[in-house]
Order: structure tokens, then sequence, then C-alpha cells
């Protein structure tokens, strides 16, 4: 018996070495393109470059037409040609760019009938980046009115025990609370152990879905909630697939044309709910407390912190919602892209629009606050993004990975998690 569990034993580390050796997964082709600039940043005026190569099996294809696209992030390329890598390398011209902001190079490579792209994007004088949008005389009282209102609806709390999803260590509760209009739903974490903890509010991305929790088995109180007023525990339902297909098909436009009616007022104030509700908390430490996300999460982040003095910290990861007006100045907007042709570009929906853009919420920011994304997202452009970080009052620190696009490295998440629990003191 001893001598077959050595041999198990044996296997499995034979195993776990053959694994940890493997290479990485991804494209047969593939193609980097890159700013020549060390930092992938350029000062204005600059000539800016891209070297690109092209891969096969890991060895560079000696040889390999593409073509490529370059101009501002979002908008119509300015420069386009073919070239042939004779050792499967190139450097591409970029041009020139005099205001600040970000060119892009789209590279093209085709192989056996399929096609292949990748995009590389250069800063020019990124923190010099101003915003488009405006902020309305009456941005604030809009807001504190609209809090002042939701403060004399009962919070009436409803948490119902997960225990399937509960551990050793943590609580998981589904719970709702009434919001402004309707009932905001989550998934609350808190330690079994007695005590008083510090808590983190999860704002969620674009999207409908069902929700899971966080930081389990940590020693902290987690609220991750839904936006859209539904349940987020059915998890064998197509409710959420249907709703997305169907009802809440381009929530983001809903009413956009009347401030007071708009889809995100509801969210927005809901977040502070969520806020009241944690507070609720008899296990909360009553100080403590960031709120982090990504995407539409990473603007509610922003937007909670600018709403509500009550969060000391924040994390936010490639922000939507940002300087949304940026198409009618002739470069990239934030998503959603609300204002990309002349059917949404009405003055009653722009006028609507700079009481939820995310920069006006940020001009109102003054707790510490950790940022990160790439240059190539093609989702959230930089350049709106950096519209709301440069006009951030608070402490900001900005964690670049440059070639990231919609997504984020594991190190990029684990980065802005081990700064909100050191900075929220979890033991």
């Amino acid at each position: 018996m001893k001598k077959c569990y050595l041999l198990l034993l044996f296997v499995g580390l034979v195993f776990s070495q053959l694994a940890l050796g493997q290479s990485q997964q991804g494209q047969l082709i593939r193609i980097m393109v890159s700013p020549s600039s060390p930092d992938m940043i350029y000062q204005k005026g600059d000539n800016i470059s891209f070297d690109v190569a092209v891969y096969k099996f890991g060895k560079l294809i000696e040889g390999a037409e593409i073509e490529y696209e370059i101009g501002p992030e979002k908008m119509d390329p300015v420069l386009t040609g073919t070239s042939t890598l004779k050792k499967g390398t190139t450097t591409i011209k970029g041009g020139k760019l005099d205001v600040p902001g970000f060119v892009r190079c789209q590279v093209t490579y085709k192989e056996n009938g399929e096609t292949y792209r990748n995009t590389g994007t250069a800063g020019v004088t990124p923190l010099d980046i101003q915003p488009t949008t405006t902020l309305p005389d009456d941005f604030k009282a809009f807001w504190d009115e609209g809090k002042e209102a939701m403060k004399k609806i009962p919070l009436e709390p409803v948490l119902t025990l997960m225990p399937e999803r509960s551990t050793h260590h943590t609580n998981v509760y589904h719970v709702s609370f009434k919001n402004i209009s309707g009932d905001i739903y989550g998934i609350l974490t808190k330690p079994k152990k007695p005590g008083k903890y510090p808590a983190i509010l999860h704002v969620p991305g674009a999207g409908i879905r069902p929700y899971s929790g966080a930081n389990l088995n940590q020693d902290v109180i987690s609220l991750q909630i839904g936006i859209h007023g539904i349940p987020v525990n059915l998890y064998e339902s197509s409710l959420y697939q249907d709703l997305g297909a169907g009802a809440l098909n381009g929530y983001n436009r809903i009413f956009l044309d009347d401030k007071d009616k708009y889809y995100y007022k509801r969210v927005y104030l809901g977040c502070v709910r969520a806020v009241d509700f944690i507070f609720a908390q008899e296990e909360f430490d009553g100080e403590n407390i960031g709120v982090m996300g990504g995407s539409q999460g990473g603007a509610l982040s922003i937007i909670t912190a600018g709403l509500d003095e009550r969060i000391k910290y924040l994390v936010s990861y490639y922000p939507a919602l940002s300087d949304l007006t940026g198409y009618l100045h002739g470069r990239a907007g934030g998503w959603p892209q609300l204002f990309k042709d002349e059917w949404s570009n009405q003055p009653n929906k722009i006028e609507t629009s700079k009481y939820y853009d995310v920069v006006n919420f940020a001009r109102f920011v003054k707790v510490p606050g950790f940022y990160s994304w790439g240059f190539n997202d093609n989702v959230c452009p930089p350049t709106s993004m950096y519209s709301a970080y440069n006009v951030v009052p608070g402490k900001k620190e900005l964690s670049l990975y440059h070639d990231a696009a919609h997504w984020r490295y594991s190190e990029q998440s684990a980065e802005g998690h081990d700064w909100l629990i050191q900075k929220i003191g979890v033991r």
C-alpha cells in the first residue's frame, strides 16, 4: 500500500511539472504590434512608429505579407498600406499627433483562408487629455435631490442564507433592499467569526447575469450587486438571457432623452443605497469601506465614490461611460458610444449624458483610488478613460498594462485587489 501511494505521488508530481512547463495557448499565428517607444508614449509632434512581428510555431514568418491601418483610436484610419516582412519583422511609420490622444495601428495577416489581426496603440501625452463634456450648473443639486428622496424610503433588507455556497469561514446570503424605485439584489458574504470587519462593494460590468459572491474566506464583508432590480441567484434560469435579448436590450439608452427617467438614475442611486445596506450590517466596522469594479463597474466605482463620501477607497478597471461626448468633437468617446450617429446626436440626449458622465463624478472624487487599463481597449477607449482620470482631484495611482485591451491580466486583477485589501485593513 505504501509503495502504491508513493507511485501515485510520483506520477502526480510528474504531471504537475509537465502542466507547469506547457507553452502558452493561443492562435496558430501570432501578430505582435507595439509602439517603438519603450513606454509606448510619445510627446506631441513626435514621429510615431510601430514594431511588427508575425510568428508561427514560435518562429518568425519570413516573407509575411501584411496590411495595416493607422489612425486615432476608434476613428477612420489616416494611413493604410501593405508591407512584406522579409525576416518576419518590420517597423511602420505611424505619423504624428499634435494633440494629446492615442494612435492605433491594426495589422492584418492572411494564411490558408484565415485572417489574423492584432493592434498596438501609442499614447501621446495622455496625462494632458482633457474632457469634452461639461459640468451642468445643477449637477450636484440634481444628485443631492435624488439622495434625499431615497433617504425617505425604508431600507427593508431581506437576507436569505445560502448554505450551499457558504464555507467553514464565510456565510453567503442572497439579499434585497429597497432602492429609489424597485429593489436592489445582491450576494452578501460575511465572516462567521464574531467581530467587526471592513467592507467591499463590488459593482458590476455591463450585462444581465447572476452572481456568486466575492471575498470568500477573507476577513471582510463583501456585497456584490446587480443593477437591474431582479434576483441574482437564478443560476439555472434563462431569465437573464431573455431580458438581455428583450426588454433590457440596450438598457444604457433607455430614456436617454430625459435626465429624470434615464435608466442609469436608479442604478447610480442604487450604488449609494448599497452603501446604506453595508452600513446597516452589525458586523461592519463603520469606517473602512471600498468599492471596486471593471468597465461599467469601473464607472460605477468612480460614480459611487463621487456621490458618497462614506467610501474611503476605490478600484476602477477600464471605466466605461467616460467622456461620452468625445465623438461630437472628432475623437473617441466612452462606452456605450452613445453619440456616433446623427440619430443619437440630439440636444436633449447630449444634455442628459452630462448628468451621467463619469467625468463629472470624477471631479468630486477626493479619496485614494487605484486605476488600471490598457492602451488597446477598443470598448472603453483610453482617451475617454484619461478624460476622467485626469480630473480626479484625490490621490490616484494608475497602473498601466499597456498591451491589454478590454480585459485584464490575472496579475492586474491581483494588484488592484491587494491594494484595496491593504488599504481597508483586512487582516
